[in-house]
């Protein structure tokens, strides 16, 4: 056997976790390359240095802006909880598993274009407090900065979840004259008296019929005494009611508020596409360079898959599992283990 010693590029890192399906790890990735080493491998991921940027490198020519687009923030969580001694790895409240679990955090921004139903990963940030001091707060607030400022998106609105609606967030998004949409949680504190009576929490407060219809004002404990805003009751099914507030006053239809936030779920599509496809999740090695270099590589996939499925208007899954029907395609017509009886 010759030896394997070419070198490797983020190209041909990014071209096997296209196209495996199931193990993502580099000794997985040696085993199969015939150009390769293990070793080889492990350098160029300990020896490259890829940041978020590279993703509106390879992503902005793509992207179809619109003055009426969505930002929309949200976090995941890399699930470790198998792992050990894994940089990055902590333990921190999963949405997905509604419970704490050990794994890297993530919080990303999607661009979101409602007239097209197009979503595209425009930022991304690792959690990281320990290394850098940052909470997911002050990534979210940095991203959104860098969208209005660095990236100069054309957008009329961002959505987040319930734990992104903070007083520093919403005066930031409001002094970019920018539009907002998020739930509040259950137990936040708000007054619809107009001062006449305490503050209550969000889901004690009653409605009559036009109210869940139109909405009513209320103010936010915490924030500046003139600060209003518009809440609406929206209701997703008998277990579930979700409390959204608004800077747009003018809006006044439950309805279009449910229709508006429905797009909120595109990063939670980005986030399981990339988990079940690029192998997010699937790297073992210890040391946060690689691991921030693996993240790096898998959305970088996750953005070449997206756009080849769009051009041949298929899904990413179908994309990605039609490689293993061109293999079964294969083995049928010409297997390597052939069947036998006794």
């Amino acid at each position: 056997m010759r030896p394997k010693t070419q070198t490797v590029t983020r190209l041909d890192y990014c071209q096997y976790l296209l196209v495996s399906q199931i193990n993502y790890t580099l000794t997985n990735f040696a085993d199969h390359s015939e150009k390769f080493s293990h070793d080889a491998l492990n350098r160029y991921v300990a020896g490259e240095r890829l940041s978020p940027k590279l993703t509106w490198e390879n992503i902005k020519s793509q992207v179809v802006q619109i003055p009426n687009g969505f930002l929309v923030f949200d976090d995941t969580v890399a699930d470790k909880n198998f792992s050990h001694e894994i940089e990055l790895v902590r333990s921190q409240y999963s949405g997905n598993a509604h419970g704490v679990i050990k794994g890297i955090g993530i919080v990303t921004c999607v661009y979101v274009n409602p007239d097209t139903d197009q979503f595209w990963i425009i930022d991304y940030r690792i959690y990281d407090p320990d290394g850098d001091g940052k909470t997911k707060l002050d990534h979210m607030q940095d991203m959104l900065l860098n969208c209005v400022h660095q990236k100069r998106l054309q957008f009329w609105a961002v959505l987040m979840d319930s734990w992104y609606a903070t007083k520093e967030i919403i005066l930031t998004i409001e002094k970019y004259e920018k539009i907002y949409y998020c739930p509040l949680k259950d137990n936040r504190q708000v007054d619809d008296s107009g001062g006449s009576q305490p503050y209550r929490r969000v889901d004690g407060l009653e409605w009559t019929d036009a109210e869940k219809q139109h909405g009513k004002v209320i103010k936010i404990k915490g924030f500046p005494g003139n600060h209003k805003v518009k809440l609406f009751r929206v209701v997703l099914s008998t277990k579930r009611t979700d409390y959204v507030v608004t800077n747009d006053m003018a809006q006044d239809n439950t309805q279009a508020v449910q229709e508006v936030c429905g797009f909120r779920w595109k990063v939670e599509q980005f986030h399981r596409e990339t988990k079940q496809l690029t192998g997010l999740e699937g790297c073992q090695c210890r040391k946060a360079r690689i691991v921030r270099n693996h993240i790096a590589c898998a959305i970088l996939v996750w953005v070449r898959l997206k756009q080849v499925a769009h051009e041949t208007k298929q899904t990413v899954y179908r994309l990605k599992h039609g490689l293993l029907s061109d293999y079964l395609r294969q083995q049928l017509k010409s297997p390597a283990i052939q069947m036998s009886f006794a």
